[in-house]
């Protein structure tokens, strides 16, 4: 069974989203293990670009911070291929297309792979023009997941369904990524359309930050995804980083 699958046997999962390569690629492994260390079921790692779209400002500067750092997609894959002799825990590439497209679209795939790598989110990357991408990553066994948003139709979430897989990704807000006191109301009945038309489990996403918003997604859906509040934590650095990555996904837990 395919790692992502595997965690989503599980029910209430936390799913934690930071960006390689900020500072640097040998502390986001560090980084990795204490995510895992402390509850985190499925790892989202963010491939830094310089134009991104659905980006806040505290994941912006990570890129920036990350591609300053030379951080690039091959070198991502070299990371995660060291990180497999020490973790099993699901890791997903979260970005756009056009460094895969700069990579070599199929020669990314099949180093993902080997790398250890278990699905992509390509935020840009629409399911009209997804045909070729979807069909080479399933052939190689990586989970192609996409994104749904509260304006999405009933087509929308029908089309969306039908390429992806590992999971579906709702994005709980209209806007970009960030820390909100307070989760739309809207989620619930969302997530429920959703569901409606696929098996695969749905992780809601994007302004969510405190172990008390975690638990009312897990009222709705099948999992929780912190970003911003893990990168601002690292953004603001200090001794001990590792061990407090660690004990703030474990208060989420």
């Amino acid at each position: 069974m395919k790692r992502i699958a595997k965690a989503f046997d599980r029910k209430n999962l936390l799913v934690a989203f930071i960006m390689a390569g900020d500072p640097d690629l040998r502390r986001t492994g560090e980084y990795v293990l204490a995510l895992e260390d402390g509850g985190a079921d499925i790892i989202e790692l963010g491939v830094p670009f310089s134009e991104p779209i659905a980006d806040g400002p505290v994941i912006q500067r990570a890129g920036e911070r990350a591609l300053k750092a030379g951080t690039t997609l091959a070198k991502i894959l070299g990371m995660v291929s060291g990180l497999r002799q020490r973790t099993q825990v699901p890791i997903v590439l979260m970005g756009y297309y056009n460094p895969i497209f700069r990579y070599g679209a199929d020669m990314f795939f099949e180093n993902a792979v080997e790398a250890g790598v278990d699905g992509t989110i390509v935020c840009d990357l629409i399911p009209e023009e997804a045909g070729q991408f979807v069909a080479a990553a399933r052939a190689c066994g990586l989970d192609t997941i996409f994104l749904l948003a509260p304006t999405s139709t009933q087509e929308r979430i029908e089309r969306v369904a039908s390429v992806c897989s590992g999971f579906i990704y709702y994005v709980s807000l209209t806007g970009v990524t960030g820390i909100r006191k307070k989760l739309s109301e809207g989620i619930g009945p969302m997530v429920k359309r959703i569901k409606k038309h696929t098996s695969l489990p749905v992780a809601v996403g994007f302004g969510i930050s405190s172990s008390k918003q975690v638990r009312e997604v897990w009222d709705v859906a099948d999992g929780a995804v912190v970003g911003s509040a893990l990168v601002s934590l690292i953004e603001k650095g200090g001794k001990g980083l590792p061990r407090r990555i660690e004990a703030f996904v474990r208060n989420l837990k």
